[in-house]
């Protein structure tokens, strides 16, 4: 029977033995990795790419926002029809506890103008390299290029540059993304065989996205990369206003404001095959104050010196001419109420492969309280591959490291106790005797 040690250089004719497995290597993948080492349980950490937390590094690209300071309720509240579940792994390992861990990595932390927190520096790099350099003193192993196929019987399954790969693990935690940037590892790939082993799934979907809108070629020629600053929007299902700004884009919008409302405006295309985001262009003055200025305007006067008149100029003058029949609005009452409510037809959310993050994966009622699939004694899932999601922020991230240490710490418990014996009795009895593990007689 092959080592542990055998799985980095190359594949054996059967199965390696590993302790515990974590496949997938970003925020969740060596949080999850950095629990179980933390209570003395030797870990081998695979990735399908040649380096682990190449999309975490892309997030921190033009800035790492690692959490939020805003109060835990309403931080929990972020994460919408999942606040529940999400704010219990919270509980474990909130922002306050991120920000601390973060500093005993030498990244101290402040917090913006906005109430989002940074790393000093603001680079995703520097923790990285850190926090990559404390596993390793803590036994982590990690096994780069090694994509997850899913099973053969029991064992792991891996693609690898010397070919296919099997691993009988004692535990796992899968931490394999979602399904945007490919290119950076998160291919949705798992869904087949989670599926074929009869596991819940919602399908992926894009979320914290743009949204396509049908621009004239006009509008889109002479605004398009335009920042919207300084407004609301709302949608038709009565939800409060959401201020902040958005961009103007070639295909419609996008930006942070649009990510918050992304996932109601993907329930309402999904459910109704439209969604229209009304935006309030000037947020700080009453409907009945720009009806009064228009009001006093002289008759004839320009659309353009009527909208300058209540200072709705450039981009924003560019999307009242847009959106509206110029004509129906030259009444002062009609023009105020475009200006607070103007109507942008949204026709689609952007691709998945090029969103920030996806919604969907494992469902809910899949796992136990410690993250493990009902269905796989001994798997756990941590991460942007089960069904939740959270606008930007720094709260993705957060409950990114938080399903981690909740799937790391579940892991643990099973193989410190005696259910770790029901999957390996499964095997064949060289392939259990061979286990190394802290309980193995």
């Amino acid at each position: 029977m092959a080592s542990a040690s055998d799985i980095v250089d190359g594949v054996t004719g059967e199965p390696s033995n590993v302790v515990c497995a974590v496949v997938g290597g970003g925020p969740a993948g060596l949080m999850a990795a950095e629990t179980l080492a933390a209570a003395g349980i030797a870990v081998d950490l695979f990735d399908a790419m040649p380096s682990v937390g190449r999309k975490f590094l892309l997030a921190g690209k033009s800035g790492l926002n690692l959490t939020h300071a805003e109060a835990l309720p309403r931080f929990v509240r972020r994460y919408g029809e999942q606040a529940v579940r999400v704010g219990n792994w919270l509980e474990r390992f909130g922002p306050d506890a991120l920000r601390a861990w973060a500093h005993a990595l030498g990244v101290p932390t402040f917090v913006g103008s906005s109430g989002r927190v940074f790393p000093q520096g603001m680079k995703a790099a520097p923790l990285l390299r850190a926090w990559l350099a404390r596993l390793r003193r803590q036994g982590v192993r990690f096994h780069v290029r090694h994509r997850f196929l899913g099973w053969d019987g029991t064992d792991l399954a891996f693609a690898t540059p010397a070919g296919v790969l099997h691993v009988c693990s004692r535990a796992s935690v899968l931490a394999l993304g979602g399904g945007s940037w490919a290119r950076l590892g998160s291919d949705g790939a798992w869904m087949a065989p989670l599926a074929a082993r009869g596991i819940p799934l919602a399908p992926l979907a894009s979320a914290n996205c743009g949204f396509e809108c049908a621009w004239s070629a006009h509008f889109r020629e002479r605004f398009a990369g335009s920042p919207v600053k300084s407004v609301a929007a709302h949608l038709d299902d009565g939800m409060p206003a959401v201020r902040g700004e958005f961009v103007v884009s070639q295909y419609g919008v996008e930006g942070a404001l649009v990510y918050t409302l992304a996932r109601a405006l993907r329930t309402m295309l999904e459910r109704h095959g439209q969604a229209v985001l009304h935006l309030d262009l000037a947020p700080d003055v009453p409907v009945e104050r720009i009806a009064a200025v228009l009001a006093r305007q002289r008759p004839g006067q320009s659309l353009a010196n009527r909208l300058r008149a209540i200072d709705i100029q450039g981009v924003k003058a560019g999307l009242v001419r847009e959106v509206c029949d110029t004509q129906s609005v030259t009444p002062g009452a009609r023009l105020a109420a475009a200006v607070k409510s103007l109507p942008v037809r949204v026709i689609s959310p952007r691709p998945l492969d090029e969103v920030i993050s996806s919604a969907g994966g494992v469902r809910f009622e899949a796992f136990d309280e410690r993250l493990m699939l009902r269905a796989l004694p001994g798997v756990f899932c941590a991460g942007e591959m089960i069904d939740w999601e959270a606008p930007t922020g720094g709260y993705l991230l957060t409950a990114c490291f938080a399903s981690g240490r909740v799937a790391g710490e579940g892991a643990a418990t099973w193989l410190s106790g005696r259910g770790h014996g029901a999957p390996l009795s499964q095997r064949e009895p060289a392939a259990r005797d061979a286990v190394d593990g802290p309980d193995a007689q």
